[in-house]
C-alpha cells in the first residue's frame, strides 16, 4: 500500500516537472476532507450514519451479550448436564455465535449495509464537490488540481497532458475505439 502511494506520488510529480519544463503548468490543491466538514449536506449524511453505526453496534452488543450468558450458563451447568443437553447448548452457542458472525458481516462487512448507505448518502455529495472541483480548474485554467487529504488523489487534468494514446503509439500497440 505504502510502494501504491510512492509510486502514484512519483508519477504525479514526474508529470508535474515534465509539465513544467515544457510550459508553466498551472497546478492547484483542495482538501476535499476541510470541504466536506463544512458542508452542511455532508455533515447530516455523517450524522445519520453515526446514528445508523449506534443503533447497529447496540443490537450488536445485545447479541453478544446474550451469547455471554448463555456460555456462562453453559460453563456452570455443564457438567450436571445429560450428554443430549450439553450437544443441544453447544450447537445453540454455536449458531448463537453464527448469527452474531452474519449480522456483524451484514451490517458493517465489505458489502455491507453501512458501505451501501454510506454510498448512498455521501455520494452525492462527493460528485457535487468533484464537480465544483473540475468546474473551478476549468474556468480558472488549472492544469492538475490534487486533493491534499489523505492519499494524494488527482481530482483534474488538462487533458493536454494525457501521453497514452503516444505511449500506445511506441509501444505498436492501437488505442482502443481506432
Amino acid at each position: 500500500m505504502i510502494m501504491k502511494k510512492v509510486l502514484w506520488l512519483s508519477l504525479c510529480l514526474m508529470i508535474a516537472l515534465t509539465s513544467l519544463a515544457i510550459s508553466q503548468a498551472k497546478i492547484a490543491f483542495v482538501s476535499t476532507d476541510a470541504i466536506m466538514k463544512q458542508l452542511p449536506d455532508a455533515q447530516d449524511a455523517q450524522k445519520q450514519l453515526d446514528q445508523l453505526v449506534v443503533d447497529w453496534q447496540g443490537e450488536l452488543n445485545k447479541l453478544q451479550q446474550d451469547w455471554q450468558k448463555k456460555f456462562d450458563d453453559y460453563e456452570k451447568r455443564k457438567l450436571i448436564m445429560t450428554e443430549q443437553r450439553r450437544i443441544d447448548a453447544e450447537k445453540e452457542l454455536r449458531e448463537l455465535d453464527q448469527k452474531i458472525a452474519d449480522y456483524r458481516n451484514k451490517r458493517f462487512g465489505q458489502s455491507g449495509d453501512l458501505f451501501a448507505k454510506q454510498n448512498e448518502l455521501m455520494k452525492p455529495v462527493q460528485d457535487r464537490v468533484f464537480k465544483a472541483i473540475q468546474d473551478i480548474a476549468v474556468e480558472d485554467g488549472y492544469d492538475y488540481v490534487f486533493d491534499k487529504s489523505g492519499e494524494i488523489l488527482l481530482m483534474y487534468a488538462n487533458k493536454k497532458f494525457d501521453l497514452t494514446s503516444r505511449v500506445l503509439e511506441k509501444l505498436s500497440v492501437l488505442p482502443a475505439g481506432k
